[in-house]
C-alpha cells in the first residue's frame, strides 16, 4: 500500500509512524475526513518544507 498505491519512495515510507501510514491510507480510500484549511495552514506552518507559497 505505501510503496504501490501511496507512492512513496522506500526511506519516507520507513520513516512513517503507523499512524501516519494509517492517515495517509484513509486519505487515499476516502475513509478519513479531510483536514480542514485551518488545520491544513496550521501544519504548513509547523513542518515547512522550504518551499515558497503558491497563495
Amino acid at each position: 500500500m505505501g510503496l504501490g498505491v501511496l507512492r512513496l519512495p522506500p526511506d519516507a515510507f520507513w520513516r512513517m509512524t503507523p499512524r501516519e501510514l494509517a492517515l495517509a491510507i484513509e486519505a487515499v480510500t476516502g475513509r478519513g475526513a479531510p483536514l480542514g484549511r485551518a488545520t491544513l495552514d496550521a501544519l504548513m506552518k509547523r513542518y515547512p518544507d522550504g518551499r515558497r507559497s503558491i497563495r
